[in-house]
């Protein structure tokens, strides 16, 4: 009864139509939660809608504004109402008066009525006001010296904050969620008087905890512990790694801890340890795309770059490209800054520059150790750049990444460094630019496709010379599967330039020269556009990143 109320109350307010209602009621039958978080999670509604729908279903008032509130001192720990997300603020003899955003934790209520002999009396309000007031709560506490874990200075002390279990438990639960989302990266920011957590998943940062500030050094504490850095030391910046199984998997964590103006903030890399199994195809290159790479990388010597900046997935793509040209017959051996992934049948070098020992360095013992194909992690300055150039010229073939913009850019790149021209021509055998995109989830439905792309970018030209494309765009829906952003996962979009005679010769007329067409090779946005045209991702995916 409750639940068609709350959808007839959403229908009379316009929030969203029968369709979406009955698909959440779907997602509800196989997944369980709450129908109007599960709108939420789907886009549909706003918090603000879902809570002035409660609000109206339950009789509850709706406070927008908590301007002037202060808490109300209770004989109760404030450790159980932050945990509960209740924050009192006014009572009479009868009654007590709280915000929360869960008008249905009634056991909590019944809890609370016990221990202060008044009924309670809710009021709604957003999740974030309410985060923000209870954080001031506990910043009360800790100046107020009930709970004193200012203990920098002690390592002891800081050992057993570290190690007490509802640390421990919150840890490892964001750790635990953030493999169950496939999230990249978890962010631990230090901001007054709290820490934020955020997940980057499929490129997108979002927020999925708020860390009380009385929890905040603990928890810093805990990921420096396990990540083998100086808990003692918190003022200058540190790297640790972790290695653990989480969810059913073996992973590596790659942890960078900095200072900043409210305590430490740290970054979790998840790498995960099982060897690769990448191919071209999987990433999301098109068929001519793959054939083209293969065509320039089966040359036995030359050097070949793949360019974007940090994120674009560059090292995959060369993993991709080694795995299958992986084989007894050819010796390969990468140089990286860290390892990322382990390579069956690879020899695979780890950079130190702490010691000295650069991309540079390792390129000329590499060269010692007879290898057919050399992958150098990152071309940073002229003399890896010279190293890797002299290495094509003396027969073998080096793969590598470069921070440019797009694939042509980086001629310009390199002679800007010092390269000259005649080497260049020489080694290069071809050069790559490429991008992240999200891919559309497989809850997405059919959609029109702009007009006016067709024409402005010159894909209606495209289309007529590939007449076996399938056009078939498609727009984000949302479901359980995606988490409601209509997206699941990344893939590729590339522009490919072969080092041609063609290329080098207009390169002799303009050093400047940025444009694909002109070789008979589509751009970066052209390529992203024609994914969205066959439903792979969508238009505003491919200008957010390639535009």
């Amino acid at each position: 009864m409750a639940i068609r109320l709350f959808g007839e109350l959403l229908l009379k307010n316009s929030f969203c139509d029968e369709e979406t209602i009955k698909r959440a009621l779907d997602i509800q039958k196989g997944y369980g939660g709450r129908i109007g978080s599960i709108l939420l999670n789907m886009g549909v509604i706003t918090e603000e809608q879902l809570l002035e729908t409660l609000s109206q279903q339950l009789s509850i008032p709706y406070l927008r504004s908590v301007e002037g509130l202060t808490y109300l001192q209770l004989p109760v720990d404030p450790r159980f109402l932050r945990e509960q997300c209740i924050y009192p603020y006014k009572e009479d003899a009868t009654t007590l008066q709280i915000l929360t955003n869960n008008p249905l934790n009634i056991m909590a209520y019944s809890l609370l009525e016990g221990l202060t002999g008044k009924e309670i009396r809710p009021s709604l309000v957003r999740e974030e006001s309410l985060k923000q007031l209870l954080v001031a709560v506990d910043e009360e506490v800790i100046t107020s010296g009930d709970y004193d874990i200012d203990a920098d200075d002690e390592i002891d002390k800081l050992k057993e904050l570290a190690s007490e279990a509802p640390v421990i438990k919150l840890v490892n639960n964001l750790l635990t969620k953030a493999m169950e989302v496939n999230a990249s990266d978890i962010h631990f920011e230090s901001l007054r008087g709290i820490m934020k957590v955020r997940l980057r998943v499929d490129g997108i940062l979002t927020t999925v905890e708020i860390v009380a500030q009385n929890l905040k050094l603990a928890v810093i504490t805990r990921l420096k512990l396990i990540s083998g850095m100086n808990i003692a030391e918190h003022r200058i910046p540190q790297d640790g790694r972790i290695s653990m199984r989480i969810a059913g998997k073996e992973i590596d964590i790659r942890a960078s801890s900095v200072p900043t103006q409210f305590g430490e903030s740290l970054v979790l890399r998840l790498l995960g340890k099982e060897e690769i199994d990448y191919s071209l195809e999987s990433l999301g290159f098109f068929p001519d795309h793959v054939e083209l790479i293969y065509q320039i990388v089966k040359k036995t010597s030359g050097v070949f770059l793949t360019t974007g900046p940090t994120g674009s997935g560059k090292t995959t793509t060369l993993y991709a490209i080694l795995s299958r040209l992986n084989s007894d017959r050819v010796k390969i051996i990468t140089a990286e800054n860290p390892v990322e992934y382990e390579f069956k049948g690879i020899s695979q070098i780890n950079i130190r520059p702490e010691i000295d020992y650069t991309f540079a360095g390792a390129l000329r013992s590499i060269l010692r150790q007879d290898p057919d194909i050399i992958m150098v992690g990152e071309i940073r300055d002229a003399e890896t750049a010279e190293i890797a150039m002299q290495a094509a010229l003396t027969g073998h073939l080096v793969v590598s990444t470069l921070h440019t913009n797009s694939a042509l850019s980086s001629i310009t790149r390199l002679l800007d460094m010092g390269c000259e021209l005649f080497l260049l021509k020489s080694t290069i055998v071809g050069i790559m630019a490429q991008r992240l995109v999200r891919r559309l989830c497989d809850c997405a439905q059919p959609a029109q496709f702009p007009e006016e792309l067709l024409q402005g970018y010159g894909l209606d030209a495209l289309l007529r010379s590939n007449p076996g494309f399938t056009v078939s765009p498609r727009s984000p829906v949302g479901c359980a599967a995606c988490s409601g952003s209509g997206y699941r996962g990344r893939m590729v979009i590339t522009e490919i330039a072969p080092f041609t005679m063609e290329l080098q010769s207009l390169f002799n007329e303009d050093r400047s020269f940025d444009d694909m067409n002109r070789i008979g090779q589509r751009s970066i946005l052209q390529d992203g556009l024609l994914k969205a045209l066959a439903g792979m991702t969508t238009v505003e995916e491919v200008l957010r990143v390639a535009h």
